[in-house]
């Protein structure tokens, strides 16, 4: 995982181009909301989500590639980025919210658990997160070969499992759910090509008493 990154960024620099996700405008209103003001970003890349949440909060972004965090030091001079692994974090902040954007998809139901399970360490209790992951009815499912039940390599050396709403709510069975639909969004590459992808959100809120159980 961490190889492909490297070289995805080394080669293509900013994959997505300088604009954030649409989500992340979703996720300022509903932190807003709530009043929420250290957030962490796991999956950093670059940079172009944890720019337009660093206008509203105090921001800490995880990313395992170290050209992606270069890229990200010098687009986005607001956020503390730290060289770091989902899989194995080493924070002693807490935070008062999460913004996960289409990294859980990315990894096999194991490290899917423990990534949420090192999200849940670190948010605070009452806390909000915010995760995107590819839906079941994104144009990729089902292509290449499934190597567990929704997960599919569906380009070369790179995985995808493809959510249904089941699937996600179960996911996060340890937490209050507050939301959970549905995204289509269109990703516009550096070289001006673009493509649309189906998404599927969840916001969900910490609750220490349900962990207990």
């Amino acid at each position: 995982m961490q190889a492909y990154w490297e070289n995805r960024f080394e080669s293509e620099d900013k994959i997505w181009g300088d604009k954030p996700s649409n989500s992340v405008y979703k996720a300022i209103s509903l932190f807003n909301q709530n009043h929420l003001n250290r957030i962490l970003v796991p999956g950093a890349g670059y940079g172009r989500n944890t720019k337009e949440l660093s206008k509203h909060f105090d921001v800490d972004g995880i990313e395992i590639s170290s050209h992606a965090i270069r890229l990200a030091q010098e687009f986005d001079s607001t956020t503390t980025f730290i060289h770091d692994s989902v899989l194995d974090l080493k924070l002693d902040e807490q935070y008062e919210g999460i913004y996960c954007y289409n990294l859980l998809h990315l990894f096999k139901q194991e490290e899917r658990h423990l990534i949420i399970d090192n999200c849940k360490k670190v948010l605070r209790d009452n806390g909000i997160a915010f995760f995107t992951v590819f839906s079941d009815k994104d144009h990729n499912n089902k292509q290449g070969l499934e190597v567990e039940p929704g997960t599919y390599e569906y380009k070369p050396d790179k995985i995808a499992h493809f959510f249904t709403e089941q699937d996600l709510r179960d996911h996060f069975v340890h937490f209050k759910i507050v939301d959970c639909g549905e995204l289509k969004e269109q990703l516009s590459y550096h070289n001006q090509s673009h493509t649309f992808i189906d998404l599927r959100y969840i916001v969900v809120r910490a609750n220490k008493s349900i962990y207990m159980k």
